[in-house]
């Protein structure tokens, strides 16, 4: 049985998957997704042989954890994998003196069940390594991220890492950002829909985000979210310098030359692309 508040294995928040070959013993150092200890690889590959592509990937991710780290968490369903497998390494005495900042209420409270010890930025304003998951990512590691809704803190979490590592499962890849997810864009309640329009002449299509009772989702800083749909971002920097500039609008899910690494989970295994490579 899974510890209080891990997602277990196999359950419902996950795709079927197959039983997939072990991950081969990371080259390097961490950066690679390994430590040197072999009993602790065996254990991992033996894990891995039962995973699906998305806890693969973040287990893989999990294992670049290094003892005295602050870490970033990220928020979603692979970011609570990756802190439910921290947890475990902490209570298996192979890691020491981790602590994190999370990016959401919701992670904080997976990482508390899990035993990740939590911190501030106020604390600790530059971190060693934010872990995160992510909606979509093109060939340049530039990513759409905030489908879980905590876009801003992500992001605030992300750009003070020394490194960001993300990951995903295959189906995440895309050839252009905006072609299977929405772009998530954060504004303040206060005039949300005049909004509406702008985003319409730069050609998406904004939604607002609701709850199943119909009342607007509200993030933890206290704003909304509009889910904008295009057929395809062509120029993504030019369209977050569009979007920033407008007052109201305080975050989008355009995550632009911040990852440094993206862990891909296969039904084969790991892939790792690193940007820049």
């Amino acid at each position: 049985m899974p510890r209080s508040g891990e997602i277990p294995l196999g359950g419902t928040d996950f795709a079927d998957s197959t039983p997939t070959r072990a991950l081969p013993p990371p080259r390097g150092r961490v950066w690679e997704g390994g430590r040197k200890n072999s009993q602790i690889h065996t254990e991992e590959n033996e894990r891995a042989a039962v995973m699906n592509p998305k806890q693969m990937a973040a287990e893989r991710g999990a294992g670049l954890v290094e003892s005295e780290m602050v870490l970033g968490l990220g928020s979603g369903t692979t970011a609570t994998l990756a802190v439910q497998a921290i947890g475990r390494r902490l209570r298996e005495g192979s890691l020491r003196n981790v602590v994190g900042v999370p990016s959401s209420s919701a992670i904080a409270a997976v990482a508390r069940e899990s035993g990740v010890p939590l911190t501030t930025l106020d604390e600790h304003p530059v971190l060693d390594l934010d872990l995160d998951g992510a909606d979509e990512v093109d060939p340049d590691l530039n990513l759409i991220k905030g489908l879980g809704g905590a876009l801003l803190w992500e992001k605030v979490v992300a750009t003070a890492s020394r490194r960001v590592v993300i990951f995903v499962d295959e189906s995440k890849l895309v050839d252009r950002l905006g072609t299977k997810a929405p772009l998530p864009v954060e504004v303040i309640p206060f005039g949300w829909r005049t909004h509406v329009p702008f985003v319409e002449s730069l050609g998406g299509k904004p939604e607002l985000r609701t709850n199943p009772d119909g009342r607007p989702f509200v993030t933890d800083e206290g704003n909304y979210i509009l889910h904008c749909r295009f057929e395809g971002i062509a120029d993504p920097g030019g369209l977050e310098l569009h979007l920033r500039k407008r007052p109201g609008i305080v975050g989008t899910g355009l995550f632009l030359g911040i990852a440094h690494q993206v862990i891909v989970g296969r039904a084969d295994g790991v892939e790792v692309r690193t940007r820049g490579a």
